[in-house]
C-alpha cells in the first residue's frame, strides 16, 4: 500500500493531489519520449523496448513484492485488461517508430489529438452521451490532425501515420483506464509492461545491435523514467476526475517543443504550429462542454484511495 494509498483526504486535496502528480507525470513521459527517440537513432524499436520494459519492472519490483502474485492472476474484467495492454504496447512501439524520423513535437501533435479520440469514443467505451457541440469540435479537431499530417502524395510518410495509429491507441489505452480503475496501480501497469516486454522481444528478433555499458544503462533508465510516469498517471486517474485531467495533457506538446529544441534542434514549422493550435483549441472545448453538461459521479472523485 502506497502512501497515497494509505491515508484519506478530502476531496478537494485528492483532486489538487492529481492534478500535481499528472503535471509531473506528464514531465517525466515528455524526458520519455526525447530520451526514447535518442536511443531509437542508434538501436532497433524492439531492442529499446525490450530494455525499456525490463527498467519499469525494476521500478515495479517492490510493490509487486508488497502486493503479491494474486492480484496479477485475478484481474477485473479480464478482456478491457488484455485490449488495455495491446493499446498500450501498440500506443508506445508506434510512438517510437515514428520519432525515428519525425521532430519529437511533430509526433507529440499527433498525441494531442488523443483526447479528442477519447470523446469520439467515449460513447463506445464508457456510454457516456456526447452532444452536437462536441461532435463539432471533434470534427473541428479532426481537421487540425489533417492540417498537422500534411496528406498529399509527396508530403504523407509511414511515420505520420505511425504517429496517427500510435494515438488512437493512447487514446483508446486511456479509456480503459479509466474503466479500470478498480484496479490497482500496480496491477495495470506491471501487464502493461509485460506486454511492451513480449512485444519489444518479438521485433528486437534479427535485429539485436552491440551496445556498450552506457548504452545499457541509458534504456534501463528510460524504464525507470517510463514506469514512474505511468505509475503517476494511473494514480492521478484514480484521484481526480478525467474532464479536471485531460485538459493537462496538452503540457506534454510544451515539454515535447522545448526537448525537441534544446536536444534535437527541431523547431516545428508553421503548418505543424497550426494544426497543433486548431486541436489544442478543439481539445480545450470539449472538455469545455464536458464539465457544463455531465454530472460527476460521486465514484469519479473517491473519498479514499483503494
Amino acid at each position: 500500500m502506497t502512501f497515497l494509498q494509505a491515508i484519506r483526504l478530502p476531496r478537494s486535496n485528492l483532486v489538487l493531489a492529481g492534478i500535481l502528480l499528472i503535471l509531473l507525470g506528464n514531465f517525466m513521459f515528455a524526458l520519455n519520449d526525447a530520451m526514447g527517440k535518442w536511443l531509437v537513432a542508434s538501436f532497433s524499436v524492439g531492442q529499446v523496448l525490450f530494455i525499456r520494459s525490463i527498467g519499469s519492472l525494476i521500478v515495479l519490483g517492490p510493490m509487486l513484492v508488497r502486493q503479491g502474485i494474486a492480484p496479477l492472476a485475478r484481474p477485473e474484467k479480464p478482456w478491457l485488461q488484455a485490449l488495455r495492454v495491446l493499446t498500450a504496447t501498440a500506443d508506445t512501439a508506434f510512438f517510437y517508430a515514428a520519432v525515428i524520423y519525425l521532430p519529437l513535437a511533430d509526433v507529440m501533435t499527433f498525441y494531442m489529438a488523443g483526447p479528442i479520440y477519447i470523446a469520439a469514443l467515449s460513447h463506445i467505451f464508457l456510454g457516456e452521451k456526447v452532444g452536437w457541440r462536441r461532435w463539432l469540435a471533434i470534427v473541428i479537431g479532426f481537421c487540425g490532425v489533417v492540417i498537422a499530417l500534411r496528406p498529399s502524395a509527396s508530403s504523407l510518410s509511414l511515420s505520420s501515420l505511425f504517429a496517427l495509429v500510435g494515438s488512437v491507441s493512447f487514446a483508446i489505452s486511456m479509456i480503459l483506464s479509466r474503466r479500470l480503475r478498480a484496479t490497482s496501480d500496480t496491477t495495470l501497469v506491471t501487464w502493461q509492461t509485460v506486454g511492451a516486454l513480449v512485444m519489444g522481444l518479438l521485433l528486437a528478433i534479427g535485429d539485436w545491435r552491440p551496445a556498450n555499458a552506457l548504452d545499457w544503462s541509458a534504456m534501463l533508465l528510460l524504464g525507470v523514467v517510463a514506469g514512474t510516469a505511468h505509475l503517476l498517471i494511473t494514480r492521478s486517474l484514480k484521484l481526480a476526475p478525467a474532464s479536471t485531467l485531460a485538459p493537462l495533457h496538452y503540457t506534454l506538446l510544451l515539454w515535447a517543443v522545448v526537448f525537441g529544441i534544446a536536444f534535437f534542434g527541431d523547431v516545428p514549422d508553421k503548418q505543424m504550429l497550426i494544426g497543433s493550435a486548431i486541436i489544442v483549441f478543439a481539445g480545450l472545448f470539449i472538455f469545455h462542454r464536458q464539465k457544463v453538461v455531465d454530472v460527476v459521479e460521486a465514484d469519479n472523485v473517491p473519498r479514499s484511495v483503494h
